[in-house]
This record gives C-alpha cells, structure tokens and sequence, in this order.
C-alpha cells in the first residue's frame, strides 16, 4: 500500500475538477479524498496498491483535465484508512 498527496496548480476551481477527478476515481480500487484550498490550488490524498495508485495520477494527467493544470506536487504521505473516494468542502 502508497499514500500520496497532490496539490493541483492552474485553472483547478470553479472548473468541476474535483467531480471529474472523483469520477476517474470510480476505475480504480483507491480510496482518498479531493478539496479545494483557499489559495487557489486543489488537494488530493489517495491510498492503494501502488499501481493503482500511479495509474490513477497518471489518468488525471490523461483526462480532460490535463489543460486545467499548470503544474503538479506530489508527496508520499503515510497510508491512512478511508472509505471510498470522496470530495471534501
């Protein structure tokens, strides 16, 4: 099991990235969360296999969403327990 942490940079609020990445999240076997932050970014924390884990980074990178995003940080954080894959206020 990977625990990682992204935070999105660019164009990411006000645009449906958080439904759209919750909606990716539906192919894999992955659990985390997804928010916005109030300096503009958007944040997200998942959990898994870590191919499922890679494979799912690596679809938000593919998806429509690709043109939204400026730039990307990406943090291994401790494997933390969820339930499914949900959006956060």
């Amino acid at each position: 099991m990977t625990g990682k942490q992204v935070f999105y940079e660019g164009r990411v609020q006000g645009v449906g990235f958080r439904y759209s990445v919750k909606e990716l999240a539906r192919g894999f076997e992955i659990t985390g969360w997804v928010r916005n932050l109030r300096d503009g970014r958007v944040e997200l924390q998942v959990c898994g296999q870590e191919n499922e884990v890679i494979e799912f980074l690596e679809e938000i990178q593919k998806s429509h969403l690709k043109g939204h995003i400026k730039r990307q940080e990406v943090h291994s954080i401790e494997v933390f327990q969820a339930k499914g894959f949900e959006i956060l206020a």
